[in-house]
């Protein structure tokens, strides 16, 4: 998530509801530069791994990154979401990625909100509409069952 002199103007709803301190305390965590900024320091991050911004909670809003035309270009027709909060950026990503017509999982224990109940009651509101939710074990056995039946046939 990224905040620059754009968003003051595109998306100056954002600052009007929350009070001059709040404000200015996520100006300062969003803007390139700070510490809430960067990525989390233990994360295997390699050089060939693409790094994508994002203006909105959405990565999959269009015009507020470019992530969807780069999935669509590798031919990927499925996204795994990940992250915080699991009821903003996590879910907002989510939701569009499945309304711009990507198959959708939220990884249930790769993604954290300020508590468990807003964390539980997120993931319910996704899998009740809009995608799957499985836990990072799940997925590696799906994808070991895929790998089986690829090779066989």
């Amino acid at each position: 998530m990224t905040h620059d002199e754009r968003c003051f103007s595109e998306w100056s709803v954002a600052y009007e509801l929350p009070t001059p301190e709040y404000r200015d305390k996520r100006i300062g965590a969003l803007s390139e530069g700070t510490l809430g900024h960067q990525l989390w320091p233990e994360l295997d991050v390699r050089p060939q791994d693409e790094i994508v911004k994002k203006y909105r909670y959405s990565a999959f809003m269009p015009g507020t990154s470019d992530l969807p035309g780069r999935l669509r270009a590798r031919g990927f027709d499925t996204v795994l979401i990940t992250g915080t909060v699991t009821n903003v950026c996590c879910e907002s990503s989510a939701r569009d990625a499945n309304m711009t017509n990507f198959r959708t999982i939220m990884v249930s224990d790769g993604n954290a909100a300020l508590s468990q109940a807003e964390h539980d009651a997120s993931l319910t509101a996704f899998y009740n509409t809009f995608g799957d939710v499985m836990d990072t074990d799940m997925i590696i056995a799906s994808l070991r069952r895929h790998a089986r039946t690829v090779r066989a046939a």
